[in-house]
């Protein structure tokens, strides 16, 4: 599986210190298992089937697509719970 990370959230991880940038990509490592694991929930009001995924006070949205053969995962954004969904 193919991971592509937005603009937005790679702005967002460059700002961190390196141990939570682990921690946030380890956190997305496991989201290309099948099944997918970690604190997931679909997100409301959005039609491209959009999940969210906590990893501590962050927050990955995120989306599952096809290109071509090839199954990626796309990273929207990243960042702090009460900022993400604003």
């Amino acid at each position: 599986m193919v991971i592509k990370y937005s603009r937005d959230s790679l702005k967002f991880l460059s700002r961190l210190d390196k141990k939570s940038v682990d921690r946030i990509r380890t956190a997305i490592q496991g989201l290309a298992l099948d099944p997918p694991k970690g604190d997931i929930k679909p997100m409301q009001g959005y039609s491209d089937g959009r999940k969210r995924l906590r990893v501590g006070e962050w927050r990955v949205i995120y989306r599952y697509g096809d290109d071509g053969e090839i199954r990626v995962l796309f990273i929207i954004n990243i960042g702090n719970r009460g900022d993400i969904y604003k």
